[in-house]
Formats: C-alpha cells, sequence, structure tokens
C-alpha cells in the first residue's frame, strides 16, 4: 500500500453542515474501498490566487491516508462527479509526514 495525501477545494458558499458531511463523505469512502484514512486538516477558507469558476476562495480540506490503486481510483471518481467541488490535488508518497500541518493558528 501507497501513502497519498488529498487535497479538496469545495466552493466558498457552502454551509458548516455540508462542509461537515462533505469531509465525512470521503473520509468513509476511503475506508470503504481497502484504505485507511491517518489524518484530515480542515484547512478553512481560503483566498484562491486566480479564480476558479468563478470563485475566489475556497474550503480546503485535507486527507492523508493509505491505500492502493483501487482506494485512489474510486476516490476520484467521487470528487470529479461532486458539484460542491471546484478543484483537487492528489500526491502519492513513499513515508507521510504526520506530525506538521501547514495551517495552524500561532498561539500569541
Amino acid at each position: 500500500m501507497a501513502f497519498y495525501e488529498n487535497t479538496i477545494v469545495a466552493k466558498q458558499d457552502l454551509a458548516s453542515k455540508e462542509i461537515k458531511t462533505l469531509k465525512e463523505k470521503y473520509n468513509d469512502l476511503i475506508n470503504k474501498s481497502s484504505g485507511k484514512v491517518i489524518k484530515v486538516e480542515e484547512w478553512g477558507l481560503i483566498n484562491l490566487a486566480n479564480k476558479i469558476k468563478n470563485y475566489r476562495k475556497g474550503f480546503f480540506i485535507h486527507y492523508k491516508f493509505e491505500g492502493n490503486n483501487e482506494t485512489l481510483n474510486e476516490v476520484e471518481k467521487k470528487i470529479k462527479i461532486d458539484g460542491s467541488i471546484i478543484r483537487y490535488l492528489t500526491v502519492k508518497y513513499k513515508k507521510l509526514d504526520t506530525k506538521s500541518e501547514f495551517f495552524t493558528k500561532a498561539d500569541k
């Protein structure tokens, strides 16, 4: 099995309940298709560098998971037909870094 990081950019106008449902949907999908979710990070609403489908902001959800080709194909197939997702990126790793978080709020 290989390690993957998958970042989903959802529409900015989704309600927090819809974001939570979206997060749980892909978490369950990975676990059911012979994969294992290691970590899920909600990065929140972030400004986009360029407009994507007339959106200037997007809600970012980042998954770190272990799976095989079947898991990856199933996840990407569902993402492509999901209307609430405007962009996604999946990266394969040999070793997964679970300690560092990219968008943590620093305590002052």
